[in-house]
């Protein structure tokens, strides 16, 4: 049990390196495609690496006038 704790604490933390580079955590705007994308970045991992781009497009409803 305590290996595979350690293995997630490692796999979000590269998580959290690739989300970095992308510049996913620098900028002050957010949106809901923005948190998406970064937490699905995060969750990637590793897999970032190796060729995976996560990215998730968001429709939110307009408020009605």
């Amino acid at each position: 049990m305590r290996i595979g704790a350690v293995i997630v604490v490692i796999w979000l933390i590269i998580g959290v390196i690739a989300a970095t580079q992308r510049g996913y955590l620098s900028s002050s705007s957010s949106n809901c495609a923005k948190a998406s994308n970064t937490i699905v970045t995060i969750v990637a991992g590793p897999l970032n690496y190796v060729g995976v781009n996560p990215k998730i497009k968001c429709d939110v409803p307009q408020p009605s006038k």
